[in-house]
């Protein structure tokens, strides 16, 4: 039975890659920061252990690697992410601000995947994905602005590239995967898509990850993005 750790599963697009996986038999371990705030996880059937998280803390991410000594993952998918203020323009950035968000949409990451490596050695299928954003591209952007949220999906585009080439040898594959405009918390009402037709689009990119296309940033449908 394959295993995925995944981070942020308290609500949206992280509770739905719980259920689509726990529905096809994997063992899911699912951490959120606050398990007695987990209500969406109760109702979600099959082999999913919730366990308490939070990826911009060092200590925290230490007690849980810890305490799943030994264990394998076969997939490590890094979906906690925050946005941070909107409509920010040059005079207003508070820096205080972009540095959590930082910590969080980057560090975070590169923190886990750094702890879990041990974990993800020992699974069969090494692959490793974080959820990022066109925003996070170059290329798209067109219209300026969302300094905070931009950059940090940018620098976290270049960490799993970087991670991705480094890792190929062992094995390895890694991408950095757009989910869409979704109708979550964060991307509200408005959005273009549900997060089951999001991460059912996800799974099949990540099921589609070899050493041979490592490296690379898709959109949820599987169409390259330019970085």
């Amino acid at each position: 039975m394959p295993s995925v750790l995944i981070t942020g599963c308290s609500r949206g697009i992280g509770v739905e890659f719980v259920r689509q996986y726990a529905a096809e038999g994997w063992t899911v371990y699912a951490t959120v920061r606050d398990a007695e705030r987990a209500e969406a996880l109760v109702s979600v059937r099959g082999e999913v252990v919730v366990l308490e998280l939070d990826v911009a803390d060092p200590a925290s991410v230490a007690i849980l690697a810890e305490r799943m000594r030994g264990v394998p993952i076969d997939l490590l998918i890094n979906n906690a992410g925050v946005y941070g203020p909107r409509n920010l323009r040059v005079g207003n950035v508070p820096y205080p601000v972009w540095q959590d968000v930082l910590a969080v949409n980057v560090l975070g990451p590169m923190r886990v995947i750094e702890t879990f490596i041990e974990h993800l050695r020992l699974g069969a299928q090494k692959k490793i994905v974080a959820l990022t954003s066109k925003m996070g591209s170059m290329a798209d952007n067109t219209s300026g602005g969302t300094y905070i949220y931009r950059s940090s999906k940018a620098a976290l585009n270049a960490t799993i590239k970087s991670v991705a080439l480094d890792l190929r040898p062992e094995g390895f594959s890694a991408a950095v995967l757009h989910p869409g405009w979704v109708r979550t918390e964060m991307g509200g009402p408005s959005a273009l898509i549900e997060p089951r037709e999001s991460v059912t689009g996800m799974r099949r990119v990540i099921d589609g990850l070899t050493p041979q296309t490592t490296g690379r940033f898709y959109n949820y449908d599987g169409k390259e993005i330019p970085w």
